[in-house]
């Protein structure tokens, strides 16, 4: 484990990042989201998304201590939501290459209406700039 193995991870978006690296946690987070900010117990998770109870209660962990899911005691039963606020650093961060995303999509409107200039996709999107390396 190496000398960093005793220090304190502080949380950070990279923590979340890890957290949601993992495909049953983003699994887990959709369905959150889903409940309109509703709290729901981890038997509720289990009878949803039929997974057992020891393996969502690891993930709810993981997310929990990274901010991206509150809990909150009611009685006996601890009630799990999603943390929206915690999701938007992340989300700031993806948004940022959203335009690399949007200028593929020209690129392969533009190349799909040269193939078929009568093509409906003129009206829907504006065309790219055209480069001179094209």
């Amino acid at each position: 484990m190496g000398i960093y193995s005793d220090m304190a991870r502080s949380q950070s978006i990279s923590d979340a990042f890890s957290a949601i690296a993992e495909p049953r946690r983003r699994e887990l987070l959709g369905v959150l989201a889903t409940t309109h900010n509703l709290d729901r117990d981890v038997s509720w998770l289990v009878q949803t998304l039929g997974w057992r109870q020891p393996q969502i209660s690891k993930h709810l962990r993981v997310l929990r201590e990274v901010g991206l899911v509150n809990v909150v005691q009611k009685g006996k039963r601890r009630m799990y939501s999603l943390n929206g606020r915690q999701l938007r650093p992340l989300y700031d961060w993806i948004k940022a290459y959203e335009r690399f995303w949007e200028e593929q999509l020209q690129r392969i409107k533009s190349r799909a209406e040269q193939v078929n200039p009568n093509s409906k996709l003129k009206q829907d999107l504006p065309l790219p700039p055209q480069s001179e390396q094209e």
